[in-house]
């Protein structure tokens, strides 16, 4: 299987020597049993606090400087915001001109931090879904370079060195639990960490295209409605994230919105931690008990995003 597999291991390093320059290294939490009253040591990644507010330029700057050489009319995405912000921070330190898309549900707070990079930034359409059609668009008339936000080997490989870079950084942990969108964290993560720690997915019950995909045995169409919709908002996961990811996990789990909001709401409390829901997805699955660990196991969370509005912050601490 391994030599089949469209990204390997050797490409997550080589992707991380290439974006070194240009991404932060994130700070890693190292908590003792009975934090947020839990009985097991965690490891939190405060990926959150990376470039760009979130885990997405790690595959963004891969991706651009992946390639031989960027169009005239420089690079696109569609998003529905971390990519964009992502891509715009892109391009902005390569010298490249670029256009985002980003659907009606984007928070104001994202498409300001893409506006703050200096892209053009284009919304329209109900959801993630209707923004791909128009940067489609976009690219068949200009010849634009599609920065993808979750399914190509490039992101693939950026989003992977996520781990590579937490291993570095902690004593280990024995599962590392993963917010799943349209599955390009998890997929790197888990081709990573392949034969070491067992990695576990996390949706939310209102926004699950990896979960169906899982159950159907191939990407299906899901509806979304959920708090973290507008991180975690992919319709239809990747086939390739799909097919990367689908063997490599230990779990996939589905969690409550009101336990994501909990678990934001949880992190700002206890260690003002401000994140997006999406970010506290993998929390909300051990707080929920939807995800019980055995004694002593050691478990790792990745607080995968941070750009929130800090009212919404202020309204998930009012359901403690």
């Amino acid at each position: 299987m391994k030599e089949t597999m469209p990204v390997q291991k050797s490409d997550i390093l080589a992707a991380f020597e290439r974006i070194r320059p240009f991404i932060r290294k994130t700070p890693v939490l190292e908590l003792p049993k009975g934090a947020f009253g839990l009985s097991n040591p965690l490891s939190i990644k405060l990926e959150h606090t990376q470039a760009s507010g979130s885990f997405k330029a790690r595959g963004a700057f891969n991706s651009a400087l992946s390639q031989d050489a960027i169009p005239e009319a420089g690079i696109t995405a569609a998003s529905g915001g971390n990519h964009g912000a992502a891509v715009a921070c892109a391009a902005a330190e390569l010298g490249i001109k670029a256009q985002i898309f980003v659907p009606e549900i984007s928070n104001p707070t994202k498409i300001a931090k893409i506006k703050s990079y200096g892209a053009d930034v284009h919304v329209s359409g109900a959801n993630y879904a209707d923004a791909a059609l128009l940067c489609q668009k976009h690219i068949e008339t200009t010849g634009a370079l599609n920065i993808h936000p979750f399914d190509t080997a490039q992101t693939i490989a950026g989003q992977g060195t996520v781990a590579a870079e937490w291993l570095e950084q902690t004593e280990g942990f024995d599962t590392v639990l993963i917010a799943v969108g349209g599955g390009g964290l998890l997929s790197g993560i888990a081709t990573y960490l392949e034969g070491g720690p067992k990695v576990i997915a996390v949706e939310p019950i209102g926004s699950c295209s990896f979960h169906a995909a899982m159950e159907a045995g191939e990407p299906v169409q899901v509806e979304l409605n959920s708090v973290a919709a507008n991180s975690l908002g992919a319709s239809k996961c990747g086939a390739l994230t799909y097919e990367t990811a689908k063997n490599l996990i230990a779990q996939s789990l589905l969690v409550e919105d009101a336990a994501i909001l909990k678990a934001q709401a949880m992190l700002w409390q206890a260690l003002q931690l401000a994140v997006e829901p999406a970010a506290a997805t993998g929390l909300a699955a051990l707080i929920s008990g939807v995800y019980q660990p055995e004694k002593g196991e050691r478990v790792g969370i990745l607080l995968c995003g941070g750009n929130v509005e800090l009212q919404q912050v202020e309204e998930a601490c009012r359901t403690l």
